[in-house]
């Protein structure tokens, strides 16, 4: 008898503690739990962090970034690349650039161009050149901006004490994951 496939199915909850930290809790399909605790300065930049990471994985249909491998086992602290499950898959690598280069930009108030994004990653990885070229088109690039600005607004909407709620997953495929097609 074949052995099933376990679903990849996660339930993020990202708590605004009413002290001013944030907890970021993820339960995967088996009801297992991965999270972590952020205070201060990091309490501030994780949550957003996160969101970005959402959007971006939500919008890109990939299954191997960071919500991903939590969904099929890995803890959080394993996301580093350093943990029980070693190196971080291609494609883990590439949704890390893409969400630091966002940071980045909203840090700075700058803005840049899908070509920008593709020339920063295969400089800094090369072998994630078919990645960039594949993914970063000027519509998925306002995809995840649009995603991630509707993700922020609900983030400070939320009163101290309460959780933003998100399934990974997303419930809605983007068109491109779903058709294989490119914008």
């Amino acid at each position: 008898m074949a052995e099933a496939i376990p679903t990849l199915h996660l339930v993020i909850e990202i708590v605004k503690r009413t002290d001013g930290g944030a907890v970021l809790r993820c339960t995967r399909a088996d009801g297992s739990v991965s999270w972590q605790s952020q205070q201060g300065k990091q309490a501030t930049f994780f949550p957003l962090h996160d969101l970005t990471h959402y959007a971006v994985e939500s919008v890109l249909g990939t299954s191997l970034a960071f919500f991903g491998l939590i969904a099929a086992g890995w803890e959080i602290d394993d996301t580093t690349g350093t943990g029980a499950h070693g190196a971080l898959p291609d494609e883990a690598m590439f949704v890390e650039r893409v969400v630091g280069m966002l940071d980045v930009e909203r840090g700075t108030g700058s803005r840049w161009d899908a070509d920008a994004f593709q020339r920063e990653i295969v400089a800094a990885e090369p072998r994630l050149a078919a990645l960039a070229e594949r993914l970063l088109t000027t519509g998925l690039m306002d995809e995840i901006r649009l995603r991630r600005a509707n993700l922020f607004d609900r983030w400070f909407a939320l009163a101290p004490g309460d959780a933003l709620t998100l399934h990974f997953p997303a419930s809605t495929s983007p068109r491109a994951h779903a058709t294989g097609e490119r914008r």
